[in-house]
């Protein structure tokens, strides 16, 4: 259950409009999914959220499509974040993502978790190796 109502009319707003518009555009499709129709209830938000996540995840960078998805279902997942599970989970298969690479995925967040969930609680110190600074790699 949301802790929010959405705009009954969100495109009434202009600033709304422009927002989906873009998305629109950027997309190549005509649906807005919740998460957007959500976020219009505050127009400044809406608009800080899309242009974050347009200009990482809908422009090209060093990572391939495919791959930036993957992570942001690994990340869904450690933050426990249901509906970006799922959606993200649906990009990813659509620009490729295999079932393989999917149960490679799962493995790989699963065995993080478990490690990391570990390692918090025996609280090893950190080798100077991955110390950037006492390696004598300058940051």
């Amino acid at each position: 259950m949301s802790t929010i109502n959405p705009p009954k009319d969100p495109e009434a707003d202009p600033r709304v409009k422009a927002v989906f518009d873009d998305i629109r555009q950027t997309r190549g499709s005509d649906f807005i999914n919740n998460v957007w129709r959500y976020l219009a209830f505050d127009p400044k938000l809406l608009e800080e959220v899309w242009t974050d996540v347009r200009d990482l995840m809908a422009t090209e960078t060093l990572l391939d499509a495919k791959t930036k998805e993957m992570i942001y279902v690994a990340v869904s997942i450690a933050n426990s974040c249901q509906y970006c599970v799922h959606s993200h989970t649906a990009a990813a298969k659509a620009r490729g993502m295999s079932d393989a690479e999917h149960a490679e995925l799962l493995k790989i967040v699963s065995t993080a978790a478990r490690t990391n969930h570990i390692l918090n609680g025996i609280q090893p110190p950190i080798d100077t190796v991955f110390d950037m600074e006492k390696a004598g790699n300058p940051a």
